[in-house]
């Protein structure tokens, strides 16, 4: 890993090698965060070395995980558009309402972010088998990206799933299997699984590396927004993956001097009524 200097436990702060399969914190069960040498980052990788690079979350590459570029398991992540909401944003009174519109991702939803980044670091250790609970577009997203590396993909979802989503994961591949019971059920069950079936768990904030994947949102966002973020992002947080990961950016991104410090946006956690 080039600019990777270790894994940082979020919480305690404990330290964990680079290059090694890691799950939680073994110290407290936290999330760990993958941390980066951002001083030399800063001295071989300028601002200016983006222009020309394809339009994908990969052109970020100096700032993610990846050791070997080979072993990036990719469906085209484009670079999603930011679109103007004006009658929408006249309705709130708002001068300026922008939508980044997420839809375009290979799997349709944000979700593409998170699981291309935890298939590819699954590929670059040579694990075969991934797990996760998932009400939706998680399990699609991993079940895509699994089937593109060769992986199994197992997901579970509560029964009540609407079907789309069930049909969406079985058509890529992966075993689905729907629980009498919430997505903390189907959590429980992934992680009894690990020892059973020796799967690998890439759970919402059980692995290090969807964080970094939901991370180029907040990247795509400060190079869209040319360096100067808006003062608001509202965010539909689900786990709460996306809201880390875009802070972790642009606290990186100020490390680096590529924005101003002391100018990052109100983050705003918005959730559906029952989730």
């Amino acid at each position: 890993m080039p600019f990777v200097t270790h894994l940082e436990c979020a919480n305690c702060g404990q330290e964990y090698p680079a290059g090694e399969v890691h799950g939680l914190c073994t110290a407290c069960s936290r999330p760990l965060w993958v941390r980066y040498d951002l001083d030399l980052i800063k001295r071989e990788f300028p601002k200016k070395t983006l222009f020309g690079r394809p339009p994908t979350l990969w052109r970020y590459l100096e700032l993610l995980p990846v050791e070997d570029p080979a072993n990036i398991i990719s469906l085209t992540e484009t670079i999603t558009p930011i679109l103007q909401a004006k009658r929408l944003g006249a309705e709130f009174g708002l001068e300026s309402l922008l939508i980044k519109d997420e839809s375009r991702l290979p799997t349709g939803s944000f979700k593409a972010r998170g699981m291309a980044m935890a298939v590819t670091m699954a590929n670059e250790f040579g694990l075969k088998r991934l797990a996760a609970p998932t009400a939706g577009n998680a399990g699609g997203a991993l079940a895509a990206y699994a089937a593109r590396a060769g992986m199994e993909a197992w997901v579970l979802m509560p029964e009540d799933t609407p079907v789309i989503n069930q049909k969406e994961c079985f058509l890529h591949g992966a075993k689905v299997f729907a629980v009498n019971g919430l997505i903390d059920d189907c959590g429980k069950l992934v992680r009894e699984g690990m020892k059973k079936i020796d799967w690998f768990d890439v759970s919402t904030l059980k692995e290090p590396y969807r964080i970094e994947g939901k991370k180029t949102m907040g990247l795509e966002l400060a190079e869209q927004f040319e360096w100067e973020l808006p003062d608001w992002i509202l965010y539909p947080t689900g786990g709460g993956t996306g809201l880390i990961g875009m802070w972790k950016a642009f606290g990186e991104l100020e490390e680096l001097g590529w924005m101003k410090s002391g100018q990052r946006p109100k983050m705003v956690s918005c959730q559906s009524d029952g989730c």
